[in-house]
């Protein structure tokens, strides 16, 4: 008892701590939500770098529905797992980029270049057992263009310089074959079923009402000592060495129990 109420301790010092280091105030999170715009019109003309570097069209990679998703690729947070999590539902709803829809990737992070989009495209078309590149765009550009793009899809993103991270929602919108948006999707993994709709709605030209709010922030991992990251992650490890310790209290005490006689 005295072990855990030494953890309990330790972590109400940690979140106590942590409250009064945050780089975003908890006021702020609700900026960071989509800014659910269903209907409206991407800005196809708007301008971007593929993966061989040379100047596109956002507009080029329609025609088909698409899945456009909004992220950094050198993200420790949540956009590995929006990326992945969507090839991974693709996957399962047995849809190919290419065939039955693009699958269009945009960097919000201006430093990106086309060499991380060309690794990117390779890691996402091996989880997904595909060798065909043809529907798959991993795309970087100058900030003024993607924040068009953002703007346009209600995508509000921040670069916080403090954490060296982007603040930004999870999620993702399907498209129309005109450019349209179609659907939002929120979070980290739409099921299968849900992806397969949201495509074919959007392969009919047709557009989905704003869906209930989620807000899920991509912003975390922080290294910097006295971060609010860092006090939970070091408050939770406290307490699961704790419960360890703990277990093992308990194991030995039982050990030592005379064995009971028949």
């Amino acid at each position: 008892m005295r072990l855990l109420a030494a953890a309990a301790a330790a972590l109400a010092a940690s979140l106590a701590a942590a409250a009064s280091a945050q780089a975003i105030q908890p006021a702020a999170f609700a900026s960071f939500q989509f800014r659910q715009h269903p209907g409206g019109q991407l800005p196809l003309d708007t301008l971007l770098r593929d993966e061989a570097g040379r100047t596109v069209r956002l507009g080029s990679y329609f025609g088909r529905p698409a899945i456009l998703i909004l992220e950094y690729l050198h993200c420790p947070n949540l956009c590995g797992l929006v990326l992945g999590g969507t090839v991974s539902g693709l996957t399962q709803a047995h849809l190919q980029p290419g065939r039955d829809l693009e699958f269009v990737a945009i960097s919000i992070d201006p430093h990106e270049t086309p060499a991380d989009g060309i690794a990117a495209r390779g890691n996402y078309m091996k989880l997904a057992g595909q060798t065909d590149p043809s529907g798959w765009h991993f795309l970087t550009g100058p900030e003024p263009a993607v924040r068009r793009i953002a703007d346009a899809v209600g995508f509000p993103y921040r670069w916080d310089p403090r954490l060296r991270q982007y603040a930004h929602p999870a999620g993702f919108v399907v498209a129309t074959p005109d450019g349209r948006i179609s659907r939002y999707l929120l979070g980290l993994q739409p099921p299968p079923e849900t992806l397969k709709a949201a495509v074919a709605t959007a392969a009919g030209d047709k557009v989905q009402p704003a869906v209930h709010p989620l807000l899920l922030l991509c912003l975390g991992y922080d290294p910097q000592p006295g971060s609010v990251q860092a006090a939970v992650i070091q408050a939770l490890r406290v307490v699961g060495v704790v419960a360890v310790l703990a277990i093992l209290l308990l194991i030995v005490r039982l050990s030592r129990r005379p064995a009971a006689r028949g």
